[in-house]
């Protein structure tokens, strides 16, 4: 257990969303010695499904931090003690006292916090303590630049794993510091020419995003037992809605996905069973009123599902608009762990990869999962006559517990109706 003395605050990891115990640590954005505000944001930590930037709820002097950058730490875990402040000149104890509590709680994640301006940048600890202050480490000095410095053995360990010389490397962390991402990167960068090692194959270790895929994934397979249907369908009718679309709005831009994700949440107004989850502790079915769509996004931090919240209450215009907002932010790294947890169906567009087809695993706990193949010219058969369309396939993996394959057989057949005529969509305007 982390012991504190009187008048110093150890903040200890908070928990950082749905199902998420733990999290490893990217960047501090402080050092010991620093003084902080409230909600001032002093570590980057990096959990299973996000980046996430954590502010702290004290102000004062930053006295320990308690894990170095590649550290991974358990939910509640110690992560900083910060100690009290020096007055300011003229400034008494309730005066600062009184300052700090105007400035709020602090105790949240950023984008909830108090709605207080920017913290101000972190100012230096004047020279010399009192009796009472706690001892505390000065910084190194900055250092040459062709003599990287790796604090973290984590780190260390990474680069010996992958034959990476560290000396090298350009470090991007402070004062000269070698980083996991720095590691990292040259090993992605080794990996495109990966050359044998005389000790057998290289060992990547499952985290992070990986890790988290890995996990479900696997959930999903023992605890679901799972049964996929696909079906080919005639989506010309369906480019050209999306061309008639773009041509009466042209500064509203609707995407296939935006047309696809509409056409599943009136299959799922049609077909409840699918928008569904299954407790099997308590041996009930979730069926869910609420439509929170998933969607697969590929990112350079691996496959990640960002979730549009209530999609069933959106337009086609407003979906297109989400779908494109939380596929840049997964791109960047900045969703917020609530956008990732809480789906009740995904829909998976594998056909920007050139596949035709899939048996998509379905995102536990969730009940189904439609995949969509790409979109190519085959010879089809309209009206007793052989022309050219534009075909793909659809495969809905399903929950078999929730429902038979009679209303999963329905579902796909509304979709591919609807893709093939998307008029029909009209019915339940």
């Amino acid at each position: 257990m982390t012991a504190v003395t009187l008048n110093e605050q150890l903040f200890r990891l908070p928990d950082l969303g749905e199902g998420l115990t733990e999290a490893e640590i990217v960047e501090w954005k402080v050092s010991v010695g620093d003084t902080v505000t409230i909600d001032q944001v002093v570590v980057e930590v990096e959990t299973a499904k996000a980046a996430v930037e954590v502010p702290v709820p004290y102000a004062g002097t930053v006295l320990r931090l308690h894990a170095e950058a590649g550290t991974a730490l358990a939910v509640g875990a110690a992560l900083i003690t910060v100690g009290p402040a020096a007055p300011a000149p003229g400034e008494s104890a309730a005066e600062r006292h009184r300052e700090e509590e105007r400035a709020g709680s602090g105790n949240v994640l950023i984008g909830y916090g108090t709605g207080h301006d920017p913290a101000p940048r972190r100012r230096r600890r004047r020279t010399g303590s009192t009796a009472n202050s706690a001892p505390v480490t000065r910084p190194a000095p900055p250092i040459e630049p062709h003599a990287p410095r790796v604090i973290s053995p984590l780190v260390r360990k990474l680069a010996r794993d992958h034959g990476i010389d560290v000396t090298a490397l350009v470090p991007s962390g402070p004062a000269g510091v070698v980083l996991r991402r720095d590691v990292e990167q040259a090993v992605a960068r080794n990996a495109v020419t990966p050359v044998p090692s005389p000790e057998g194959p290289t060992r990547i270790p499952l985290r992070g995003v990986r890790r988290a895929v890995a996990d479900k994934l696997s959930r999903s397979r023992t605890e679901i037992p799972d049964a996929t249907t696909w079906v080919d369908v005639d989506a010309t009718g369906l480019l050209q809605a999306k061309k008639a679309l773009e041509a009466a709005e042209p500064g509203r831009r609707v995407g296939l996905l935006a047309l696809l994700a509409r056409i599943c949440v009136a299959g799922l107004r049609r077909h409840p069973e699918l928008n569904s989850a299954v407790d099997t502790e308590r041996r009930e079915i979730l069926r869910y009123d609420e439509v929170h769509l998933g969607f697969a996004a590929q990112t350079d931090r691996g496959l990640v599902v960002p979730v549009v919240r209530d999609a069933h209450r959106l337009t086609t215009v407003r979906l297109a608009q989400e779908l494109a907002r939380l596929t840049e932010l997964a791109r960047t790294g900045d969703l917020p762990p609530d956008r990732l947890t809480g789906g009740t169906f995904t829909l998976n567009n594998y056909g920007v990869f050139g596949v035709d087809g899939s048996t998509p695993i379905i995102n536990h706990p969730e009940a189904a999962l439609l995949g969509v193949g790409r979109i190519i010219d085959k010879p089809w058969v309209v009206d007793g006559e052989l022309t050219v369309r534009k075909v793909t396939q659809l495969s809905l993996s399903f929950d078999h517990r929730v429902c038979d394959g009679g209303t999963a057989g329905g579902f796909l057949r509304f979709v591919a109706d609807c893709v093939e005529r998307p008029a029909i969509l009209l019915a339940d305007v």
